[in-house]
């Protein structure tokens, strides 16, 4: 890199682009260090507003006795004047105020007697003054680097240079002492960071022409301290950190005064570095746990604003090579910005699709047929699984086209409600209990691979596509999975070409046993954590057993589990087994078809983008209703929002619990889940059904929409929309 290219500004050049965020960052957050050995302010109790002070030592009174904040104070001005003519002490006289408790004389020089009385304290009654924080001083200047540098040359021996990368980026006072001008300054203006660029260009220069196996362990060693003290910040001081580097991040990108940079060729390295630098922070936030803040926080809005289509192909084209694009860096992009990129992709997928399909139509020279462009369900209500599965598995070849589903013997147009109906209803019947796919945990109140032995995964293959047609078509599902299960979705995120390599697997922990079996992670824990004999106490093997079909199974966590004992010795191993037995081994044959039939959908490199947290936002939406945000966007047709009728209906629906809205929400969109953008995303309508208000309201799933008759009472409108809603299943057509 040349000196031209780190040079900001003509007044002051820059530091090498990673280097200088990273140094810049630590000035930020070291001087927290300093004042963590000085009393806390932060601590103080907040400044009380006017009233609350006027009030401190007073009886509560009725509302309007209280005298205004200026009175208060001329008041005290004044008894002080008097106090001070008569050089005696005074009672405070509060005007307009009742019910006065009776307060204590103040002394003029109670301060002056306060200073006295402390001095006057023993030596052992007094308490210590707070040492001075030790700073640790500059180990080399740059004159002293350099001459270093220049016997490395002559001697080859990196060892002294080698001690100060190791010593510098040791910690955030080492770095302040070596980079710092004055390392107990805080330096908060544009035009002087307070760091000195030139030592810092020297160092980074140095480091490019070391060995490379020496570089690898200074830079490693830089990224451990990095971590280490990151990872050690406040929440206040993390999030702060973070916070500015996304401004950072956005005003390069959409600056208000762009006149006000150098051009973007002098600066190309602002941005990579700034999000190289994010992504340490990342990894320290990750290694705390809980993490300092939520990993929503690195989201940077401002990226919803840029052509992420073209960031997304630079980054198929080049991955992660030395041409920078955001999808390098998926944790800054929002949930919003990434779901447009699954849309889009899916869309180009099926667009593609479509286009071969009709290219091999007409190469044999048959006539072109609308339906070949759509992936066509055909099912019977009464026959919904065997019959979804039989066209799923016969149409392997067209699950990346468009879905439409029409029912056997109903007369419903497939405009995007039956679609969605056709998910809900699948999705209920495979996940009942008496199914016996999947077990419902009440305590998690989520569902659970069944262990249970089956020769054929293909009903757990047909869950998957299911979920992979629903994040390809646009849709919400009504899932209850814990957040493990997309973990192990995205292991890995890219189907393996190896057929033998295994799928699905992923490092879990008592965290996750937590999140489904929450009581035999309690006993675990407590395994753990037992303080007497646990070998004699627990009396327990390794080896597990179950129950399949009412008869008890034996499994062996490891070779001759059965005849080692679990003793405080090797407790953390089996823990650790019997969690990975659970969740991972006894489960694999049907997790490894669910997870090949998602991935037969959703094969795309956008998968890479995405937390598991992220898929299952994507997959089943928010359970989060906000009701009063959909009020806010609800357009109108034939109703104004001001109608009587229109106001009884959201006077109902806000009173309604919660089930109510969700069968509300069902009626009307065919989900009962918010999407990705929120309430505002669902585009909810409430037409005027101009009908005898007898008649029960009607909704176009496909459309959002809610025809509502013109109830003349609440009454009669909350009777006839519980009533509408409850019994919502079907087009009643045979």
């Amino acid at each position: 890199m040349s000196e031209a290219d780190r040079v900001p500004s003509p007044a002051a050049p820059p530091p090498p682009p990673a280097v200088a965020v990273v140094v810049a960052a630590a000035a930020a957050a070291a001087p927290e260090e300093r004042k963590g050995k000085e009393p806390e302010r932060e601590k103080l109790p907040p400044i009380v507003s006017a009233g609350a002070g006027a009030t401190a030592g007073l009886d509560r009174g009725s509302k309007g006795q209280i005298s205004t904040f200026s009175n208060f104070i001329s008041t005290v001005s004044q008894k002080k004047e008097a106090a001070e003519n008569r050089s005696s002490p005074t009672h405070l006289v509060f005007p307009n105020i009742k019910n006065v408790r009776d307060l204590p004389p103040i002394c003029l020089d109670v301060r002056q007697k306060q200073r006295i009385s402390t001095d006057t304290l023993s030596s052992e009654m007094k308490a210590p003054a707070l040492p001075d924080p030790v700073l640790p001083l500059q180990p080399k200047t740059m004159k002293d680097f350099q001459e270093d540098v220049e016997k490395v040359k002559s001697s080859g021996d990196w060892k002294t240079v080698y001690d100060f990368y190791l010593t510098t980026f040791d910690s955030f006072p080492e770095l302040n002492a070596a980079f710092k001008k004055d390392a107990t300054t805080s330096f908060n203006t544009i035009e002087d960071s307070g760091i000195n660029a030139k030592f810092v260009n020297a160092v980074y220069d140095a480091l490019l022409n070391t060995p490379q196996d020496i570089q690898k362990t200074v830079l490693k060693g830089i990224i451990n301290s990095l971590l280490r003290e990151w990872k050690g910040l406040s929440q206040k001081r993390f999030k702060q950190l973070v916070e500015r580097l996304l401004q950072f991040i956005s005003l390069r990108l959409f600056p208000a005064k762009p006149e006000e940079f150098p051009p973007i060729t002098k600066c190309s390295w602002w941005i990579p570095s700034a999000s190289k630098v994010l992504a340490l922070l990342n990894t320290a936030n990750g290694l705390v746990h809980p993490p300092l803040i939520p990993y929503t926080d690195f989201y940077n809005s401002t990226l919803d604003h840029i052509d992420l289509m073209e960031e997304y192909h630079t980054w198929q084209s080049f991955g992660n090579s030395h041409r920078f694009s955001f999808c390098q860096y998926p944790f800054v992009i929002s949930i919003a910005a990434k779901k447009i990129i699954i849309q889009r992709d899916s869309e180009q997928q099926m667009i593609s699709i479509a286009r071969q399909s009709l290219v091999d139509k007409v190469s044999r020279r048959q006539r072109p047929d609308m339906n070949m462009l759509f992936l066509n369900m055909k099912v019977r209500r009464t026959h919904l699984v065997s019959d979804s599965l039989d066209e799923l598995t016969r149409k392997r070849a067209d699950l990346k086209k468009k879905l439409k589903v029409t029912f056997v013997g109903e007369a419903g147009l497939d405009m995007g409600g039956l679609t969605k109906e056709w998910f809900l209803l699948l999705i209920r019947q495979i996940f009942h209990p008496d199914y016996g796919m999947f077990t419902y945990h009440k305590d998690s109140q989520c569902h659970w691979f069944s262990s249970f032995k089956c020769d054929n995964c293909s009903e757990f293959r047909l869950v998957g596509i299911l979920m992979g047609l629903a994040v390809y078509n646009s849709i919400t599902l009504d899932i209850r999975f814990p957040p493990c299960c997309y973990k192990k979705l995205l292991s890995p995120p890219i189907v393996p070409s190896d057929q033998n390599t295994p799928v699905g697997i992923c490092s879990v922990t008592t965290d996750d046993l937590c999140q489904i079996m929450p009581e035999l992670a309690h006993g675990l824990s407590e395994l753990l954590s037992y303080e007497g004999n646990v070998e004699e106490d627990f009396y327990s093997t390794f080896q597990v057993f179950q129950e399949e079909f009412g008869i008890i199974k034996s499994y062996n966590l490891k070779p001759g589990g059965d005849k080692i004992p679990v003793t405080k010795q090797n407790r953390k191993e089996y823990v650790q087994l019997y969690i990975d037995f659970l969740l991972n081994k006894s489960i694999y044959k049907q997790f490894a078809a669910f997870y090949y039939g998602f991935h037969s959908v959703c094969a795309s490199n956008a998968l890479m983008l995405l937390r598991p947290e992220e898929v299952e936002i994507l997959v089943c939406g928010s359970p989060e209703l906000d009701m009063h945000a959909l009020q806010r966007s609800t357009q109108y047709d034939g109703y104004a929002k001001t109608d009587l009728t229109i106001r009884y209906f959201w006077d109902v629906v806000l009173g309604f619990p919660l089930d109510l809205q969700k069968k509300l929400l069902h009626f009307t969109t065919g989900s009962d889940r918010v999407p990705v953008g929120g309430m505002a995303d669902l585009n909810f309508k409430i037409s005027k059904n101009e009908t005898s208000t007898n008649w029960l309201p009607v909704a176009h799933t496909c459309f959002n929409q809610l025809c509502l008759p013109p109830y003349k009472s609440k009454k009669d409108l909350k009777q006839k929309l519980i009533i509408g809603i409850s019994n919502s299943e079907g087009f009643g057509l045979e």
